[in-house]
Parts: structure tokens; C-alpha cells; sequence
């Protein structure tokens, strides 16, 4: 159903799309393609352009809460009419450097704006608790979510906090099989429907530690964690390195840190001043 969670019906087509059957999917991604010609479209067109029967369409269009195609298209066109749609393109393998130059940087603002708007305050707050009472904190991430995860002990690292990262998922299971109530495992992941990661999120939660997800809503994963954070940019992962899901990460990991200093308050950035201080005599002096 389409949950109100989401501000328009483009972005609860969005975070379905990996849920949907084949079928579906095709039609989701023809509107998604291009939403605007999708508003004007009769349903054989929509149906003859996905390659699936009118029937599916009407399926399709039901399953987002609407009574029918003509409803459907009603709130299709109320979601692009209250602001710029989040629709994705892909890099295609024709693509020269100017066209994939501007896809990419694009891709990247939009996921952020994207984010930015479906983040629950809430649940920000939420998480920044958890991290402030954990006893120690460990970052999990795979792939190109692995540099991600070091970057968070970076940042993390400075709050007084035992702080670690692991990009292996042998030693992802055994730390969390090693874990107690108070730990907290925050776990980066841009499908989430990594067999490994979601086994390992049930391990943690078992041992009685705090899950943090930062990965796509209602995955396999973020059903698992105590606590999910949504981020997911629509690309194509299948051939290119996720590029916007990375940066929206990091971005995220940003978010929770800075809620972690707020809330130690000004007397905690003398710490801060101090960690940043211990750098000064590894830099040539500015020519300012």
C-alpha cells in the first residue's frame, strides 16, 4: 500500500521498485522514465510500453492505494506538480564525458535532496541516543560500503567512545556473537538484501546489542535492526560502483555525528579543539 511515510506517490514507487514482481517492475520503471508522459498516457499505451497486459497495469496502480488507472495518473500528477520528481539516470555505456559528468553530479544532489526530505527528525534523535549511550560502537560495512565504515570510526573515534570498522564479514559474525546489551553495531548497506549482513544483524540483536541500519527502508535488513535509517538512491549497481548511495552515506554518518556533539554540549569541543590541535605541526603553515 502506499504508505503515507512517503511525501508523493513517485517516491513510494521509488522504494518499492526491488519488492515488486517482474511484471510490476516493468511498469514502474516506464513511469518512473519519464512520470510526465506516464500523466497523459491511455493504459494500453502505459501497458504496451512495459510490455505487460492492461490488467497488470490496473494491479499495479491498485497496489499504490489508488481505485484505478485514472486515479493513479491523478496522484502521479499532484506528486510532480509539489516539487521536482527524484528520477534518477543511469550512465549509460554510450555515454561521453559530459553526459556522464552531469548524470552523476546530478544523481548525487538529487539522492541528498532526496534524503534530506524523507528523514524523520524522530528518528535522527533516536539514533543519536543510542550512540551516546553505547559502551562501544562498530561499523559494518561490505564493499563499497567498507571505506564508508572506516570513515565513520574516523569521525566517531573522537568522542570518547570505543570505536571500531570491519569490511569482512568472518569478522563482522564473530563480533557480533561477541557482543553485550549497551553495544551498539551500526551496519551501512545500499541494497540491504545482503544474506550475510541481515544473518548478522539477527546474531547482534540476539546477543543483545543495538542494530543501527543506514540502508533501504523495508529490506530484509532494515527489518532485522532495532533501529533503520532510509536511505536509498535509485542506480544501476549492476556494472558501476554505487556512486550517490556512498556519498548519502556519508552524509548520514555526518548527521549522526553532529547530533553526537550537540547533544555533549560546548564543554565537549574543548576535546575536539584539542584532537585537531595535535595536527597542527604535520602542516606547512598557510601562505595567507
Amino acid at each position: 500500500m502506499h504508505s503515507p511515510y512517503f511525501s508523493n506517490l513517485l517516491e513510494a514507487i521509488r522504494s518499492r521498485l526491488e519488492s515488486l514482481n517482474r511484471s510490476e517492475r516493468k511498469v514502474a520503471e516506464v513511469i518512473l522514465k519519464d512520470p510526465q508522459s506516464a500523466t497523459r498516457a491511455s493504459i494500453a499505451t502505459l501497458a504496451q510500453a512495459a510490455g505487460v497486459s492492461e490488467p497488470t497495469v490496473n494491479r499495479f496502480c491498485r497496489s499504490f492505494s489508488a481505485k484505478g488507472f485514472p486515479d493513479f495518473k491523478l496522484q502521479l500528477a499532484q506528486s510532480l506538480a509539489s516539487g521536482t520528481p527524484y528520477v534518477g539516470q543511469n550512465v549509460e555505456s554510450e555515454d561521453g564525458p559530459e553526459e556522464y559528468v552531469n548524470k552523476i553530479f546530478a544523481a548525487t544532489v538529487q539522492a541528498l535532496e532526496h534524503t534530506r526530505q524523507r528523514l524523520d527528525p524522530t528518528m535522527i534523535n533516536k539514533a543519536v541516543d543510542y550512540l551516546i549511550q553505547a559502551k562501544q560502537i562498530m561499523f559494518f560495512g561490505l564493499g563499497a560500503s567498507g571505506p564508508v565504515a572506516y570513515d565513520a570510526q574516523h569521525k566517531f573515534f573522537r568522542f570518547n567512545i570505543p570505536v571500531s570498522a570491519y569490511d569482512d564479514v568472518l569478522m563482522m559474525r564473530m563480533v557480533s556473537s561477541a557482543a553485550h546489551r549497551g553495544d551498539m553495531i551500526v551496519i551501512i548497506s545500499y541494497t540491504g538484501r545482503t544474506r550475510e549482513l541481515v544473518e548478522i544483524a539477527q546474531i547482534a540483536r540476539e546477543t543483545g546489542a543495538t542494530v543501527l541500519g543506514i540502508t533501504t527502508p523495508d529490506s530484509p535488513l532494515a527489518k532485522q535492526c532495532t533501529l533503520s535509517l532510509p536511505v536509498s538512491p535509485d542506480e544501476n549497481t549492476d556494472i558501476y560502483m554505487p556512486m550517490s548511495s556512498r556519498i548519502v552515506h556519508l552524509a548520514m554518518l555526518d548527521v549522526l555525528s553532529t547530533g553526537v556533539i550537540l547533544r555533549r554540549g560546548v564543554d565537549f569541543h574543548a576535546h575536539l579543539k584539542k584532537i585537531k590541535d595535535s595536527l597542527k605541526d604535520t602542516r606547512y603553515p598557510s601562505e595567507d
